[in-house]
């Protein structure tokens, strides 16, 4: 097992685990998004691994991390693909599903040219059981942080409870509530959600981003924001909480703008040995420039070109 290499200026490059979901995104440009029975042609085309701890991951990569992901893509000729690409953008894969031969979720995206919004069709990780590997304990400890998408839960709560057993600091990507989400909260110090993250008995209308950060704090959560695309994330910690500003910018593409948010937050947490209100800022406003270049051109790939 590879424990990270140094940085050029002699530090040793910050090492995350990030525990989750893996697809193929087959995204497609498009004027608008079509009626029943309507073909359209795209403008543009990418095929790319997807899924929100690969995304995270390859964003914590770019930005000087050493990522590693914990999946299930299995050995099906797109789950060689997936392999492929992240193994180019420097991620390392555990795959968990390596025998199968079954092909890995496929997410379907068309986003929208004049608004950058994206309309998603996938199975995400339905239907697919990973149980934890037995060297578990070994990657967590090679890691200096942990991150979350939520799904594949049985996995994740195990590495979540032995990251905190052996005292890594552990981050949640809500993007939407899951089933089991109420047993991985409890071992979650930072939690990032969504909008769309609605635990039960919250769901009604008139539920805001306070509600959500109480759920979260109540829960065991100390640290804790939500994301509400170009708007400004609400956050709140031990000593209160407030806002942070997201820049702005002409919106291209949306998809995986989270992703990146949580990959880059990962990154500016990592190096933190112990979290403060001005650290923890400073992490959300660092992540929230890095999501809002993200957004700033089609695909989730390409805002890296700049550097």
């Amino acid at each position: 097992m590879e424990s990270g290499g140094g940085a050029a200026d002699g530090r040793r490059r910050p090492r995350g685990l990030f525990v989750g979901l893996c697809t193929v995104d087959v995204v497609q440009l498009v004027d608008r998004v079509p009626g029943p029975n309507e073909k359209l042609t795209a403008r543009e085309q990418l095929v790319a691994a997807g899924g929100p701890a690969a995304n995270a991951a390859v964003a914590f990569a770019h930005l000087g991390g050493t990522a590693t992901l914990l999946t299930g893509i299995g050995r099906h000729p797109l789950g060689a693909a997936v392999a492929a690409d992240l193994d180019r953008l420097g991620v390392t894969v555990v795959d968990l599903a390596a025998d199968s031969v079954e092909p890995p979720a496929v997410s379907s995206v068309l986003v929208t040219a004049s608004s950058g919004d994206r309309a998603v069709a996938s199975t995400n990780a339905r239907g697919r059981r990973l149980d934890p590997p037995d060297d578990l304990d070994a990657w967590v400890a090679a890691s200096d942080i942990v991150e979350f998408d939520g799904h594949h839960m049985e996995l994740a709560v195990a590495a979540a409870t032995r990251a905190r057993a052996a005292g890594r600091r552990t981050v949640l990507d809500g993007g939407s509530w899951k089933a089991g989400t109420d047993r991985l909260l409890p071992s979650i110090d930072v939690a990032v959600v969504s909008e769309d993250f609605r635990p039960p008995g919250r769901d009604t209308p008139g539920c805001g981003p306070t509600d959500a950060l109480r759920f979260l704090r109540d829960h065991g959560v100390v640290w804790s924001a939500v994301s509400r695309g170009g708007r400004p994330l609400v956050w709140a910690g031990p000593d209160g909480g407030g806002t942070v500003e997201v820049p702005v910018v002409e919106v291209a593409d949306t998809l995986g703008a989270g992703d990146v948010l949580h990959g880059a937050l990962a990154h500016g947490l990592a190096g933190q040995d112990g979290l403060t209100s001005h650290g923890f800022v400073g992490a959300l406003r660092g992540a929230a420039a890095v999501a809002s270049r993200a957004c700033a051109s089609f695909g989730t790939r390409a805002w890296m070109r700049g550097g």
